[in-house]
C-alpha cells in the first residue's frame, strides 16, 4: 500500500531527468557502442559522445530540425510506445563522406537539398545500428526492443504521441575528419516513467564496473606523471617592509639547527618529515614519519 500512495506521489510530481542517473549512463554507453561499430566501416576515426539530455514538448523538440534533419521512428513493442532516432544534416554529410573515405580536404556540404535515396538509405543502417545499441544499452534496465519502423524528413510526421507531450532528449555529438554533426534521441515521459524506478539508482555493477586494460592505462599514466617536491627547513614571517629593506650581503636569522625536522611537500601539500643529512658530498633527506594534518592541528593549539 505504502508503495502504491509513493509511486501516485512519484507520478504527480512529474519525470526529473536529473533524478534518473542510470539514464546519462545508458546514453553514454550508446555513444561508446557506436564509436565502435563504427570503426571497421569508417575509412578515418569517428567519434560519437553524449553532449545532453534536456526536456521539453515534443513539438518543440522536433521543430528545431525542420527540413534539416532524418527522423527514424523506432517502435519498442515491449513498452507499447514509440521513440525518435533523429541525425541532423551535418550528421549525415559527415558520416556518408566518411563511409566513402572522405579525408576531410573537400568543401563540406552546405546547401539545402534534398537527402539523396543513399543518403537515405545510411540513414536507415545507422537507426537499426542505434537501435541495436539502445536495446543492448536498457538491458540491464528493461527489456526493450528497439525495431525501426520508418524513416520521416518532415518533422510534423516525425511527431509520436501529441506534439505538447513532454519528452527526454538526448544530443549526440559526432566528430569526423574535422567535421561534426548532432544525433537525437527522444524519449517521451510515459516511456521513462515505466522504468522509472530502474533509472533512479545507478546499479552496484554499474559502480563497479571496471575496465582493466584502462585501469592500467590510467595507472601508468598516472605514475610517469612529474611531480615537483620541495623540502622545507624553516619558515619565517617578515613585514613588507623588512622584505623592501634586505639588500645583498644581509642575514636573516633562522631558529633551525641541523636536527631540526624538514617538512617535505609537493603542490604546497605536505606529505613526510625527515632528517636533513650528508653523503657522498651532497645534502640528502631521510624519511622519518608521515606528515599528519590532525596531528599537527593539535600540536599548533598546544603550542599557541
Amino acid at each position: 500500500m505504502t508503495g502504491n500512495v509513493s509511486d501516485r506521489l512519484l507520478d504527480a510530481a512529474g519525470i526529473q531527468v536529473d533524478r534518473l542517473p542510470m539514464l546519462p549512463i545508458i546514453f553514454d554507453r550508446v555513444a561508446t557502442a557506436c564509436s565502435e561499430q563504427m570503426r571497421p566501416l569508417a575509412a578515418s576515426p569517428c567519434y560519437f559522445s553524449m553532449s545532453h539530455v534536456e526536456q521539453n514538448r515534443i513539438g518543440d523538440l522536433l521543430e528545431s530540425y525542420e527540413a534539416n534533419a532524418v527522423a527514424a521512428i523506432i517502435d519498442v513493442p515491449e513498452w507499447d510506445s514509440q521513440v525518435v532516432v533523429g541525425f541532423d544534416r551535418d550528421f549525415i554529410f559527415t558520416i556518408v563522406e566518411v563511409l566513402f573515405g572522405a579525408d576531410g580536404n573537400e568543401a563540406p556540404e552546405e546547401d539545402g537539398r534534398t537527402f539523396s535515396n543513399i543518403e537515405m538509405k545510411i540513414c536507415g543502417k545507422l537507426a537499426e545500428m542505434v537501435s541495436a545499441q539502445l536495446t543492448a544499452a536498457f538491458a540491464p534496465v528493461s527489456k526493450a526492443t528497439f525495431n525501426v519502423e520508418r524513416l520521416e524528413t518532415r518533422m510534423h510526421f516525425a511527431v509520436i504521441g501529441r506534439r505538447n507531450a513532454q519528452a527526454a532528449a538526448a544530443k549526440f555529438l559526432v566528430q569526423a575528419i574535422n567535421r561534426g554533426g548532432e544525433m537525437f534521441i527522444i524519449l517521451p515521459h510515459p516511456v521513462l516513467q515505466l522504468v522509472r524506478r530502474a533509472l533512479s539508482s545507478v546499479t552496484g555493477g554499474e559502480m563497479g564496473q571496471r575496465d582493466p586494460a584502462w585501469v592500467k592505462q590510467m595507472q601508468a599514466g598516472v605514475t610517469r606523471a612529474d611531480v615537483t617536491i620541495s623540502a622545507i627547513l624553516e619558515q619565517k614571517l617578515l613585514t613588507l617592509g623588512e622584505i623592501a629593506a634586505l639588500k645583498p650581503g644581509d642575514l636573516i636569522p633562522l631558529a633551525a639547527t641541523p636536527k631540526t625536522p624538514v617538512r617535505l611537500e609537493a603542490n604546497d601539500q605536505p606529505l613526510f618529515w625527515c632528517q636533513l643529512g650528508q653523503a657522498d658530498g651532497v645534502y640528502k633527506l631521510r624519511i622519518d614519519d608521515v606528515f599528519d594534518p590532525e596531528q599537527e592541528f593539535l600540536g599548533d593549539i598546544l603550542n599557541s
